[in-house]
């Protein structure tokens, strides 16, 4: 398997982002896909911007609530007069899958931004279970801080909020729900006479927080449709993990289950946790783990480097 370094989950200038697809690209240098989520549209070119494949998914985005980030479209969806399953069954519908997009989300006061939870979790394919921004805007409580937050994200980085997992855990105690990391990408700013005169939170550093990362079984051939297929039948069957690449580059990373037993394999010696249904199981210190698992359930992995959350695997079942 080749390993593949996303980010998922940013806007351009065709929705409420200020970058254009072709500088979006040139920020994302050194990452091998990107995946676009303009809200209520699909009007950006995918395609290979230099050694960057962008890819042109939607962010469903009804008033309030329920926002989904939907792949493998020909054209948006009207979501008008939809509900959750709604939604969700349009996408799929239309030959597409999708994440629900910061699901947890209980808005910030300081950023003028108001809750916009999902309300019914149960009929999707996938979760964003760790989104950067909306994760720490949560978090923000005064005008200072917010003022630092745009300037230097890193400064602010933290681990996935403990409700957002414990969350995960449930949903996958009953049937799979794929889980992505989304940075939510706008690059905050003014564009006048066609020039950016204004960027927080650049698309640069921003990108730097939180990847995706999905394996494939074939490296990149630069035909459109055939990469395409290659990440999304990844994101789709859950062959991805969540990684903060620059506290270590995490490819290497492998989780697997075989003949009942389950492994973990990291590039560096780490702290490497193993779950079942949400309940710590197994706990190692080294780049790898080995348990004879003792029952059914969804096992999943947390890896930690320095203290901090470094990888989060997507689950395997044993039954």
């Amino acid at each position: 398997m080749h390993d593949l370094s996303c980010v998922v989950h940013l806007h351009s200038v065709h929705s409420d982002g200020t970058g254009t697809v072709e500088e979006i690209a040139r920020a994302a240098k050194g990452i091998d896909v990107v995946l676009l989520t303009d809200h209520d549209t699909m009007a950006a070119e995918p395609g290979w911007y230099g050694d960057v494949l962008v890819l042109v998914g939607e962010e469903v985005s009804p008033k309030g609530s329920n926002h989904y980030l939907a792949f493998g479209l020909d054209s948006p969806i009207d979501h008008t007069g939809m509900d959750a399953a709604d939604i969700v069954r349009a996408v799929r519908e239309a030959g597409g899958f999708g994440f629900a997009a910061h699901p947890f989300s209980k808005g910030s006061e300081r950023f003028r931004q108001a809750p916009m939870p999902w309300t019914d979790l149960s009929c999707v394919d996938g979760i964003e279970v760790w989104s950067f921004v909306s994760d720490i805007a949560e978090r923000i409580d005064s005008i200072p801080q917010a003022l630092r937050f745009l300037a230097r994200p890193e400064r602010f980085a933290a681990d996935p909020p403990e409700e957002n997992l414990r969350e995960w855990d449930r949903l996958n105690a009953e049937r799979r729900v794929v889980g992505i990391g989304g940075v939510d990408a706008h690059q905050f700013g003014r564009r006048i006479l066609g020039r950016r005169v204004v960027r927080l939170m650049g698309y640069r550093r921003t990108f730097r927080q939180l990847r995706t990362h999905v394996l494939v079984n074939e490296l990149p051939s630069r035909d459109l449709d055939h990469d395409r297929a290659q990440v999304y039948d990844a994101l789709r069957d859950g062959r991805c993990y969540i990684a903060v690449d620059h506290l270590a580059r995490p490819a290497g990373f492998a989780f697997w289950e075989e003949d009942g037993d389950v492994h973990a394999r990291v590039p560096q010696p780490a702290d490497i946790r193993l779950l079942r249904d949400g309940v710590e199981v197994a706990r190692t210190a080294g780049a790898e783990l080995d348990h004879a698992a003792a029952g059914a359930g969804a096992y999943r992995v947390e890896v930690r480097l320095g203290g901090r959350v470094w990888i989060l695997s997507n689950p395997v079942r044993l039954t």
